[in-house]
């Protein structure tokens, strides 16, 4: 049984850009998200439960990325977080040095 037409999504551009946002960007969420809590917390238990925890994640974001109805909306977002998650690793750096 084919899809109805009104769900699938019409204009090429923007399945580019969720596609890619799902895969990219939502990678790009996830790894900024691990590191900074590793420069905030105690990084060995952070880098411990990246490996299961970063994939889950990943694909959350990538579902999330196609439940969105603009693909410039999605990219706005993921970026906005791995920008706020990129100033957490900056201010982790600041106070844990050692690191």
């Amino acid at each position: 049984m084919p899809a109805n037409k009104k769900y699938l999504e019409q204009s090429g551009w923007q399945r580019f850009l969720k596609i890619s946002a799902g895969i990219l960007g939502g990678y790009l969420v996830s790894t900024t998200l691990h590191m900074a809590l590793a420069f905030l917390f105690p990084h060995k238990a952070v880098l411990i439960t990246i490996t299961y925890t970063g994939f889950i994640l990943w694909v959350i974001l990538m579902i999330l990325a196609f439940l969105a109805k603009s693909g410039y909306r999605i990219w706005g977002i993921y970026l906005g977080l791995a920008l706020l998650f990129s100033i957490a690793i900056y201010c982790g750096k600041l106070i844990n040095p050692i690191l």
